[in-house]
């Protein structure tokens, strides 16, 4: 007896079948962070750099998941290290011309917690990769620090 699974297969009709899981790989440059003292660059004393990886699940062409984890190394005064990892849970809401919006919550093992919309835009679609950019917006709060908003800017393949 033989088993065929078509979980991610298009048909003769280029449709695809849901649900589909699809992977992807990324890394993240924080732009900044602003709070109640100011604003902070990343670029200067302190830099920071995350590498998000994770899975999506596809429910339909206009919605899905994601499942997040993100290190995150920061180097100062010459030493670098993981400063955190992040967990990313989200809902992604899909639209025309491979834009995407992403609402994902935020748990940090360093004791800060929060929201992250992400702005979403696939530059390149391939048959078997696609590459995108995307633009997240970490609003942070917890571990005795001042709220604070961020921004960064993400590039990334998914498969």
């Amino acid at each position: 007896m033989l088993l065929y699974f078509s979980g991610s297969k298009k048909s003769s009709a280029q449709t695809t079948i849901y649900p589909r899981i699809t992977g992807y790989f990324s890394i993240v440059h924080p732009i900044g962070t602003w709070n109640k003292d100011g604003f902070t660059g990343n670029f200067g004393d302190v830099y920071t750099v995350g590498f998000p990886f994770g899975m999506n699940i596809l429910k339909s062409d206009r919605f899905g998941v994601s499942f997040e984890i993100a290190p995150t190394i920061r180097t100062e005064h010459g030493i670098s290290k993981v400063n955190s990892v992040l967990f990313h849970p989200g809902a992604m809401f899909r639209f025309k011309h491979g834009f995407t919006f992403i609402g994902r919550m935020a748990f940090e093992t360093n004791g800060r917690f929060g929201v992250t919309p992400v702005f979403n835009q696939v530059l390149v679609k391939g048959k078997n990769a696609s590459f995108f950019t995307s633009i997240p917006v970490p609003v942070r709060f917890g571990n005795n620090m001042p709220a604070s908003i961020g921004a960064g800017l993400q590039f990334g393949v998914s498969f």
